[in-house]
C-alpha cells in the first residue's frame, strides 16, 4: 500500500511518500480502507521529536473509512461499516488496522472527511468543556486560536452550553470564521489583549482560558483569567511553555493550571464512545465542522508546513485516493 513515512526527526521534508507492507489485522482488530486521514499538531510534535517517536514510522493517528476485513474475535463491527478513530497509529496510509474497541461508527449525515479529520479535535473540545474544566452556563471563557480546528468546534459546543465566548485570532479571515461559529467577541493577539478581555468582563476576567498555543500566549492566559479560575493548557502550537514559579498563581488570583491530554479522557472504551456519540451526534444535529484544507496523501509535507505556519483554518485532511 501507499503510505507516508517519517524517515528521521526534523522538518516536513522528512515525510516520505512510498510503498510499505499492508497491515495484517489481529483477531481484535478491523482492517479499514482509509478514505480520509486527519492532520493534527501532535503529528508534527512526534515528527520533530518533541514527543517520543522512533523513525522510521508511518505517522498519523486519526482517520475514517470503510471496514474491508474483521478479526476473528470482532463481533460488533462488520465489513462495509463506516468507522472513524483518533488514537490508532500509522493512519497516513491507504489501509490501517484499528482495534475494534477504538473504532467508532459514523452516523448517517456525517461524512468520512468530517469524521476523519475532526474526531480528535471534537473529542478534545468535548473533554475541555466536560472534563478538564466545568464552566457553567453564563460563565465567560477565552479560547485562543478561535478559528483553528479545536477552536471552531469548542466555540460551538460552548455556546450550546450557554457560555459567553471570547476568542483570539490572527487575521480578518479567521475573525470572520470565529464570529460565524458563534463567538461573542473576537479579538486579535496583541499587547492590549489582557486589557480588552478584562474590559469585556467588567474587570473580573474569564472563568476558564483554553490555551492550545502555548509559549506565545501563556502569560496572557494567566493574566486574563479571573479569581479562582483555571487555565487549561492543552497544546503548544507556538512551542512549549517554559517552567514557571507556581507562586504566580497565588498572586494572579488563586488560579489553577492544568495540562491535560485527550488520551486520559478516552482511555476507557465506554467513555470514548460516549464522548464520540455526543460529538458526532452534534454534527448530525447541525454543528458545523469546517474542513478547510484538502491534500493528497502524497502532499503530507505541505499539510504539515501549512499547519505549523498557522495559515490553516478548520481541519485538514489527507486523501489517499
Amino acid at each position: 500500500m501507499r503510505a507516508i513515512e517519517v524517515t528521521r526527526h526534523g522538518g516536513p521534508d522528512v515525510l516520505s511518500y512510498g510503498t510499505v507492507d499492508d497491515p495484517i489485522p489481529t483477531p481484535d482488530e478491523v482492517l479499514v480502507r482509509v478514505d480520509a486521514a486527519g492532520v493534527n499538531f501532535i503529528d508534527t510534535y512526534l515528527r520533530r521529536g518533541l514527543y517520543p517517536s522512533a523513525p522510521p514510522y508511518v505517522p498519523g493517528s486519526e482517520g475514517a473509512g470503510e471496514i474491508v476485513a474483521v478479526g476473528a474475535d470482532v463481533t460488533d463491527l462488520a465489513v462495509g461499516d463506516r468507522v472513524c478513530w483518533c488514537d490508532t497509529p500509522a493512519s497516513y496510509a491507504e489501509l490501517v488496522a484499528v482495534r475494534a474497541a477504538r473504532a467508532v461508527r459514523i452516523p448517517d449525515g456525517v461524512s468520512d472527511q468530517v469524521a476523519g479529520s475532526s474526531l480528535l479535535r471534537g473529542l478534545t473540545a468535548h473533554y475541555l468543556l466536560d472534563g478538564s474544566a466545568h464552566p457553567s452556563a453564563g460563565d465567560a471563557i477565552l479560547v485562543h486560536a478561535g478559528a483553528g480546528g479545536v477552536g471552531l468546534i469548542l466555540t460551538q459546543l460552548a455556546k450550546r452550553k450557554g457560555l459567553h465566548v471570547i476568542t483570539t485570532v490572527s487575521s480578518d479571515e479567521k475573525a470572520e470564521l470565529s464570529a460565524a461559529a458563534g463567538a461573542d467577541h473576537v479579538l486579535r493577539y496583541g499587547d492590549d489583549l489582557v486589557e480588552r478581555v478584562r474590559g469585556l468582563t467588567d474587570g473580573a476576567g474569564v472563568r476558564v482560558t483554553y490555551d492550545g498555543v502555548g509559549a506565545d500566549t501563556f502569560d496572557q492566559s494567566v493574566a486574563t483569567t479571573g479569581i479562582r479560575g483555571i487555565v487549561v493548557l492543552f497544546g503548544a502550537a507556538s512551542g512549549p511553555v517554559p517552567p514557571f514559579d507556581l507562586q504566580r498563581l497565588n498572586a494572579a488570583g488563586s488560579l489553577s493550571v492544568t495540562r491535560p491530554t485527550l488520551a486520559h479522557f478516552i482511555a476507557d472504551t465506554e467513555e470514548l464512545r460516549w464522548r464520540a456519540s455526543e460529538y458526532l451526534g452534534a454534527i448530525a444535529d447541525g454543528l458545523e465542522v469546517r474542513v478547510g484544507q484538502h491534500y493528497r496523501l502524497a502532499d503530507a509535507a505541505q499539510a504539515h508546513t501549512d499547519l505549523e505556519g498557522r495559515v490553516t483554518t478548520g481541519t485538514s485532511v489527507l486523501l489517499p485516493r
